[in-house]
């Protein structure tokens, strides 16, 4: 028996080796090649044993995935903080003010009290509030607190009204 290192010859078994190592590799090849057709035909790689990027994913994971890829996690974050709002401001303060409007451009949090007083004390926190905010949701996402007192009553003269009408400036016709 020749030994295929030293630059022999090889013979008959490890002649048969080498055939086979050869037509394992060339069959290799033809099967990578029929596969990649193949695959072609019916549309696109098909998910197999393994996991990769088709694979179904749990819904947390598709939500923070999408939110990635569109660029919405700084208004997901803004609004967690709508539902979060009397753990992060206090519940004494919670009871008398809610967040209202986000303005995303303007990075301006827009907060409703309900009375006059409420509205005056959260004017002065306001500042700590910005602080508090930008620690939670990132820093640079809430610059300017906007603050509104309590909404006034509508305007309803008198206590008989005509369906339809538009107040007192209505001519009826």
């Amino acid at each position: 028996m020749t030994d295929p290192e030293k630059g022999a010859q090889p013979a008959g078994v490890d002649l048969a080796r080498v055939a086979l190592r050869a037509a394992r590799e060339q069959a290799r090849a033809q099967g990578a090649a029929a596969q990649q057709k193949k695959q072609a035909r019916r549309g696109g790689v098909r998910s197999g044993a393994r996991a990769d990027g088709r694979d179904p994913l749990p819904l947390a994971s598709a939500i923070t995935r999408l939110m990635t890829e569109r660029g919405w996690e700084k208004p997901a974050a803004v609004g967690g903080v709508m539902g979060r709002w009397p753990q992060i401001v206090g519940p004494d303060l919670a009871n008398h003010c809610v967040p209202e409007r986000y303005d995303e451009d303007a990075r301006v949090l827009t907060v409703r009290c309900d009375s006059t007083p409420w509205a005056t004390q959260v004017r002065l926190l306001a500042p700590q509030l910005v602080a508090r905010l930008n620690k939670d949701i990132g820093p640079g996402t809430v610059t300017f607190l906007k603050v509104m007192g309590p909404a006034g009553p509508s305007r309803r003269y008198g206590p008989l009204r005509a369906p339809g009408s538009k107040g007192p400036g209505d001519t009826y016709g």
